[in-house]
């Protein structure tokens, strides 16, 4: 590649990022930004503030708009990452954080109080590229997706990804790898399904929400990869499904575990998420046993405090909070599945109520 594209690519990242940075501050609905959350987290008790995973953003604008139309109450999400959701349920900054992976020792420790994972959904990542000339769907491996983000295989006509497309001409064109620059449930869910595998990803960069790259351009969110991945010829990302429809993006047939190339579908994620959740509902979907599961798929939780009775919080705010993400994995399911998200199974759900029914005020059960 030349200096002039480079040059490009840099530019491009600086009007992406900034973009980027303008959608999340208007995600939220009331252009709070976070820092501007402290002073309300414990103050209009019909506001509920939450931030995390973007991977669930759409979902999340659809539920909490119509829960408004039935009940009044506001919910403020900002779409912020993972990452920054569990930092801000941590500062206890928001009443709710989200995040597509559950907290780790550390951020469990930090949390200073037990945290409850309830999970909202599932969803699929898909591996979305940018190759304007090739109209049909590439299908690609384990090995060829671990080698592309691993810097290895660099052009798209390498004889690995030719080898699995058959009959489709690709460009010799170079391979820009995008990937997530904030911690990021989405990337968890991509690295560890890397991690398993691809024995050369699991012992260097490993899995995680924030991993050292060993390729690509960083963006914020899964707006930002997706913006990365469509300005960019020859760009291949990693992004939730709804992005990939949203902004009517190619994304590829992946082989999975009993050697089918699947699509990303709510069908195929569902089946990825037809398991027996363990009473805390943490688990992996990835690299999914089921003959017809796509492999990169992940639930979602929101995260809150087990007890509720902290930073002057009152009864009614946690009730509230409590009945919403009860709302959102009853009757907030029928908004899945049109937002190309899987909805919880009937075991999911109950696995959600009883962790539910377990957070408490003042140690007194919250739901009866």
């Amino acid at each position: 590649m030349n200096f002039t594209f480079f040059k490009r690519k840099r530019y491009l990242v600086s009007c992406l990022t900034a973009a980027a940075i303008s959608l999340m501050a208007c995600n939220g609905g009331d252009n709070n930004t976070p820092g501007k959350m402290a002073g309300n987290a414990s103050g209009d008790d019909n506001t509920l503030l939450g931030a995390g995973s973007t991977f669930v953003y759409p979902l999340f604008s659809k539920q909490f708009s119509e829960y408004n139309k039935t009940t009044g109450l506001r919910v403020n999400y900002q779409s912020i990452g993972s990452g920054g959701g569990i930092l801000q349920l941590t500062n206890k900054t928001v009443d709710f954080g989200d995040s597509d992976a559950p907290l780790n020792d550390e951020q469990t420790q930090k949390a200073g109080a037990p945290v409850l994972h309830i999970p909202m959904c599932s969803g699929a990542v898909v591996i979305s590229y940018n190759l304007a000339d090739v109209k049909d769907t590439l299908k690609l491996t384990p090995e060829v997706i671990a080698n592309i983000f691993l810097g290895k295989i660099k052009n798209w006509n390498d004889p690995q990804i030719a080898a699995v497309n058959n009959g489709i001409k690709l460009p010799n064109t170079p391979i820009v790898v995008a990937h997530r620059s904030d911690g990021s449930g989405t990337t968890n869910i991509f690295t560890t399904y890397l991690s398993k595998v691809s024995p050369e990803w699991n012992t260097s960069p490993g899995k995680g929400s924030s991993i050292n790259w060993p390729a690509g351009l960083g963006g914020k969110g899964n707006e930002g990869v997706a913006g990365l991945v469509k300005q960019t010829p020859g760009a291949i990302g990693y992004i939730e499904l709804a992005y990939a429809f949203q902004n009517k993006m190619a994304f590829a047939k992946i082989k999975n575990k009993s050697g089918n190339f699947v699509t990303p579908t709510v069908a195929t994620t569902s089946a990825a998420g037809n398991i027996q959740l363990p009473a805390d509902s943490k688990v992996s979907l990835t690299n999914t046993d089921a003959a017809d599961g796509y492999p990169i798929s992940g639930f979602t939780w929101a995260l809150i405090y087990k007890e509720q009775k902290y930073n002057n919080r009152s009864q009614d705010r946690a009730s509230k909070l409590v009945k919403l993400l009860w709302w959102n994995v009853h009757e907030g399911q029928k908004f899945c599945e049109p937002l190309n998200y899987a909805p919880l199974s009937s075991s999911a759900v109950t696995v959600a109520e009883n962790i539910l029914k377990s957070a408490t005020y003042d140690g007194k059960q919250l739901m009866q």
